[in-house]
């Protein structure tokens, strides 16, 4: 696999997710018992912003200036993006030298969806990151290797969510983001989710997914729904009408089990970004249910 994810980190569709991402880890923190978080395809953690227009052999157009780059400096966020990009923040200061710490400049360092609930995380709550590519992993676990209720394990996300579930705390938040580079990665995700949920039901399961071939994208809803699973919905952002010539116009993440009122929070906050980081006419946001409540 050739996937590297710091060409892309910040882009929109990070953004996006990781937004969303932070309010799932809230809602399961209105409850004072902790969870696991179980992240299937965890990539290395965190991302130099500053390299990531240096391929491996051929330079390449950074993505975060149209994602991330877009929210800094704005006085008119929401509450929950302005709460997104504190956590990034709060990353990027961290990994920064002393003076060079900035508070309305550009960031410089990116956190993945593993540092994203380690910055959230409290005493009770727990991480498994899982990451089967070697190298990545090993960066991964040296991320990682002082951060107390977190383990890192090399080993195929799709395995994980059979080996980890259902976790001794009876709940858990599991994320699924596979870089869909395989033909059948839909199919795949399908099969996890059903693991998924004949091992732990009351899991919330999120999966995120391209939004490339629509077709593609309806018959992995038809998968689902003939799973039978608990309330479904999709929260999906476009940056660019469907007459665009881009090939990724958008992104959406589904969450099984969504959490109470999970829908109000992403409804208006979908609206915002898809204003915010539109790159073309015709984008919009917008949360479906696949499976009512």
């Amino acid at each position: 696999m050739n996937y590297r994810h710091h060409f892309h980190a910040g882009n929109f569709a990070d953004v996006m997710k990781h937004a969303l991402l932070i309010r799932l880890v809230r809602a399961m923190q209105k409850k004072e018992k902790g969870f696991l978080y179980l992240d299937t395809h965890a990539g290395r953690g965190g991302y130099d912003l500053t390299t990531a227009a240096t391929g491996d052999s051929l330079a390449r157009q950074p993505e975060w200036p149209d994602g991330v780059g877009r929210l800094v400096g704005r006085t008119d966020l929401p509450e929950s993006v302005a709460d997104y990009l504190a956590v990034a923040r709060r990353f990027d200061a961290s990994r920064r030298a002393g003076a060079d710490t900035n508070d309305h400049g550009a960031l410089k360092f990116y956190p993945g969806s593993p540092w994203f609930v380690r910055e959230l995380a409290r005493p009770q709550d727990r991480l498994s990151l899982c990451e089967r590519q070697p190298d990545e992993c090993a960066a991964l676990r040296e991320a990682f290797q002082f951060s107390p209720g977190t383990k890192v394990q090399e080993m195929d996300g799709y395995v994980a969510v059979r080996a980890l579930l259902p976790p001794p705390e009876r709940r858990a938040l599991v994320l699924i983001d596979p870089p869909f580079e395989a033909q059948n990665e839909f199919a795949q995700v399908a099969r996890a989710l059903s693991e998924g949920l004949r091992r732990f039901p009351s899991a919330v399961l999120a999966v995120w997914y391209p939004l490339t071939e629509r077709a593609r994208v309806e018959n992995f809803f038809a998968d689902l729904r003939a799973l039978r699973p608990p309330p479904t919905l999709a929260a999906e952002l476009m940056i660019a009408g469907d007459g665009s010539t881009m090939k990724l116009k958008g992104c959406g993440l589904v969450v099984v089990n969504p959490p109470w009122q999970f829908e109000r929070e992403a409804e208006p906050m979908l609206s915002f970004l898809s204003e915010a980081l539109a790159q073309a006419p015709g984008g919009g946001g917008r949360v479906t249910w696949l499976v009512g409540e």
